[in-house]
């Protein structure tokens, strides 16, 4: 997910109709108030409780680096996708001891050519900077040509690889599972049985989030109807960013009857949550805990819950194996199994029952039960 800060933007704030569910557990239907709540299908026994453990506890020493962060379009600010790369920017710099003048971020600009990419890429990695995250897909053909360039810099590729390039590390992700709890929670949130997706481009990552959030409503709810909008084709990233287009594209979701809405839009998503609360109804996030977003403070009470893709952790966890010179270390795939994925739900309107069918479902996707599909 990508998008871009949006400076100012006036938003329509209205009172909220909470649509909590009355029964979150177990079989039964989400809802009784009005409308024609979901039959929902029985969810798996939840585990039981995990112990945490200390991840990363051992104290390692950064002092020593440059470390450089190349922003996809707009760079802070999305609420979204790359304030999570921010935020892993920032928590490894105070972590790791990295001196705040060996630090370097810089951000792109909408639809720009790859030439453009190329000389951010390479003026991070010219001036010193090792390792160096670039932010998204975009700069996948980027790094074919800059890679090979700087043979010694440690690159790091969110949502993408580079074939043939051994200095550049792949940080993906298992978006659909997180999509598919984030399907659940609309399921059970939903009074109309009637829940909705807005994809911010119609590109194949997008899709996976649509994929998982159908079959995580569907597999909750077998009769749910789901209706979906893409805000532009394929090319057109513009989709990633523009907050009144994603409000349009949201109205005329909920005009159709769907009453949760689920954004994996970027920045277009903070127009989503404005059309969701001017109706009175409700929306799940997407990558970040949405209701904690600055941005979001005026629309955040008709955020449900989030699915979490921890753009944040893999980020982080990738300055840190280089400073440990430990790079194989990273996962090949950050997923719910390693907390690479997950939900969030803050606010208070999911109850305890729905957090134990929650973690029943995320369990049967851990332990391999059930395998989410990553395309429509």
């Amino acid at each position: 997910m990508r998008g871009t800060a949006v400076a100012a933007i006036a938003l329509t704030s209205l009172m909220v109709v909470s649509a909590c569910a009355k029964d979150s557990g177990g079989g039964g239907t989400a809802s009784t108030s009005t409308g024609a709540a979901c039959e929902l299908a029985t969810p798996p026994t939840a585990p039981p409780a995990a112990s945490t453990s200390a991840k990363n506890s051992e104290k390692v020493d950064g002092s020593a680096l440059k470390i450089g962060l190349a922003y996809d379009i707009g760079g802070r600010g999305d609420a979204s996708f790359n304030d999570l790369a921010a935020l892993g920017f920032d928590q490894a710099i105070k972590d790791l001891g990295v001196k705040k003048e060996n630090t370097r971020e810089l951000s792109a600009a909408p639809n720009e050519d790859e030439t453009a990419k190329q000389t951010r890429l390479r003026q991070l990695a010219s001036e010193g900077f090792n390792p160096i995250v670039g932010v998204g897909f975009a700069y996948t053909e980027s790094l074919k040509v800059v890679a090979p360039e700087f043979p010694n810099v440690r690159f790091g590729l969110v949502d993408s690889a580079v074939e043939g390039a051994p200095n550049v590390t792949p940080l993906v992700f298992a978006e659909q599972e997180g999509a598919f709890l984030a399907g659940v929670v609309a399921a059970y949130q939903s009074k109309n049985c009637h829940v909705g997706f807005v994809g911010g481009v119609d590109i194949p990552l997008i899709q996976k989030f649509e994929a998982g959030y159908a079959q995580g409503a569907r597999t909750a709810a077998p009769k749910v109807k789901l209706d979906k909008k893409y805000i532009t084709p394929a090319g057109d990233f513009t989709g990633f960013q523009d907050p009144p287009k994603g409000q349009e594209v949201a109205k005329g979701l909920i005009d159709k009857g769907a009453d949760v809405l689920y954004p994996a839009a970027g920045a277009s998503g903070i127009g989503v949550f404005a059309a969701v609360k001017q109706a009175g109804v409700l929306a799940v996030g997407c990558d970040a805990d949405q209701y904690n977003q600055p941005a979001l403070a005026a629309n955040r009470d008709v955020i449900v819950a989030s699915s979490l893709k921890r753009v944040d952790v893999a980020v982080y966890d990738f300055y840190r194996a280089a400073a440990k010179n430990d790079l194989a270390s990273l996962p090949k795939v950050f997923d719910l199994k390693v907390d690479g994925m997950g939900y969030a739900t803050s606010g208070g309107k999911v109850d305890e029952k729905l957090k134990g069918v929650l973690e029943a479902y995320k369990a049967q996707i851990v332990e391999g039960k059930i395998t989410v599909a990553q395309q429509p």
